[in-house]
């Protein structure tokens, strides 16, 4: 069973009990979370805004709550992936031919980190743009079936994807608070910004 569906209320049995931390030895070794659980934990650690959904009918209710909040109502939204465009093309977003012109960016990704919460993104989503390109709000539209473990897990899902022909700018987004120091960056963050994100989850397992 999902965490997300016992998280956030769906109707389903009851969750097997778990072994209450108190009543393990401290000797025993510490029982790992699940990835859906690690993921929720570390993203929301790093200042991502999370949102779970059960269907899309939720996830457009949620974008529509998202651009009330911020009064994008009269704005302009960027969608680079021609996809993306076509899941929302009934949903009346007014498109920007130039990222410095939108308010906000709507976009997939290619996986979702459980291990540090960050987001794997590539050309697929970004095209060959550098992440301050485009603008600080990031809305992420993606399911649970992609979180992975790790950055490794994710670069062998897209290598497995996309066997005739491989991404290239792949990145990761880890830092949700524009106000937030970068004190360390890793290879697959270097040069990154930190963006105000928005994630609409969506349940898929």
């Amino acid at each position: 069973m999902s965490l997300f569906r016992k998280l956030f209320g769906s109707k389903s049995d009851k969750s097997e009990e778990t072994i209450k931390s108190e009543e393990r030895s401290k000797y025993m070794p510490e029982i790992k979370l699940p990835i859906d659980e690690r993921f929720t934990i570390n993203f929301k650690a790093n200042g991502g805004k999370f949102l779970y959904c059960e269907n899309l009918d939720e996830i457009y209710d949620s974008l529509n709550n998202i651009i009330i909040e911020n009064a994008w109502q009269d704005s302009l939204a960027l969608i680079i992936d021609n996809n993306l465009k076509d899941r929302f093309k009934d949903f009346g977003l007014n498109l920007a031919n130039k990222a410095q012109d939108a308010a906000f960016f709507l976009t997939t990704c290619e996986h979702l980190i459980g291990d540090d919460g960050s987001l794997l993104i590539s050309s697929n989503q970004i095209a060959e743009k550098k992440l301050k390109e485009l603008p600080d709000h990031f809305v992420v539209f993606a399911t649970t079936s992609q979180i992975v473990e790790n950055i490794g897990e994710g670069l062998r899902g897209i290598k497995s994807k996309n066997k005739k022909k491989i991404p290239t700018n792949i990145t990761t987004i880890k830092h949700f608070k524009p106000e937030k120091t970068v004190e360390e960056k890793d290879f697959m963050s270097y040069g990154s910004s930190s963006k105000n994100l928005y994630l609409l989850l969506l349940e898929d397992l």
